[in-house]
């Protein structure tokens, strides 16, 4: 084919479903949106996930939930790395994504594209360590042994970060993960792409079904029906808007779900990460034990 005939060639426009279930879905609603890059450019239609969607996704969290909370650590360990060997295989996309997300030049593109994956295989390392970190072996005046062990939350709804497409949602959603929960995640809704296609990583690894969520849509609109639902246990209101976050928190506080306490403004996900994600997934179980028995 000449070099004309291929300059007058349109490209295939892509209408992107939502990860629900382990599997890919339109909308219930027949919702899409443009995505467009930081200039205006059209890059693909995203699915508008509606109320149905999110009752739908905290559906199958909750179905997945007993089997991933109830396998090994060092199992889970091994699932997620392998979300991280496919990430890597899909290097170049994502940083050709994250550059036209973000407006990123191709250098800087690439140190978020690599630093996300480090991130995912750092809380992959400690699913099988938190338990000795967090818990512990109480003293008890009497003939009795006691111990404290970490457990997971449960079904956690997310807003994912609105500027960071792909780092800040890896930090939000990696540690979910890794302490044995589900997740319902809502992407940024302009900058979805990178959400997208870590969807399909998860669908193409060794994740169950279930255990991730994404759903592309606005965080306004999807953020109270997470905040209400009565089957969602914890909520993180990352990507809500400063002024909608004491609503999200009245609507939690119904069904008596943890809410994170974020800062007002995106934090530099490039920073070191801590146990402090880690540990807000996490209940507290104290196991009391006769000696000699």
């Amino acid at each position: 084919m000449s070099d004309s005939k291929q300059s007058d060639r349109i490209s295939v426009a892509k209408t992107y479903k939502l990860y629900l279930g382990g599997k890919f879905p339109r909308s219930e609603s027949g919702r899409v949106y443009p995505v467009t890059d930081g200039k205006g450019k059209f890059l693909a239609n995203a699915a508008h996930a509606s109320r149905k969607d999110v009752r739908d996704a905290v559906v199958a969290a909750r179905k997945a939930f007993p089997g991933w909370s109830s396998a090994t650590a060092y199992n889970r360990g091994q699932v997620l790395y392998r979300v991280a060997e496919v990430l890597e295989g899909r290097r170049d996309q994502f940083v050709s994504e994250v550059s036209a997300s973000e407006g990123l030049g191709g250098k800087k593109a690439e140190s978020i594209v690599d630093a996300a994956i480090d991130r995912w295989v750092w809380y992959a390392g400690w699913t099988d360590k938190i338990a000795s970190v967090l818990g512990s072996a109480n003293p008890v005046a009497g003939p009795y042994f006691s111990f404290t062990v970490p457990e997971p939350t449960g079904v956690v709804g997310v807003l994912a970060p609105q500027q960071s497409s792909l780092l800040g949602l890896v930090e939000v959603l990696a540690p979910v993960l890794a302490t044995g929960s589900t997740a319902v995640v809502v992407s940024s809704a302009e900058r979805p792409l990178p959400a997208i296609t870590l969807s399909e990583v998860l669908a193409t690894s060794d994740v169950p079904g279930g255990v991730a969520n994404i759903l592309t849509g606005h965080a306004a609109e999807l953020g109270p029906w997470l905040a209400s639902h009565g089957d969602v246990n914890a909520l993180d209101p990352t990507g809500a808007a400063p002024a909608d976050r004491p609503g999200l928190a009245r609507e939690a506080a119904n069904t008596v779900k943890r809410v994170l306490t974020v800062p007002e403004a995106e934090p530099d996900w490039t920073t070191a990460p801590d146990l402090t994600r880690l540990r807000r997934y996490l209940e507290a179980k104290t196991v009391w034990h006769p000696l000699g028995v």
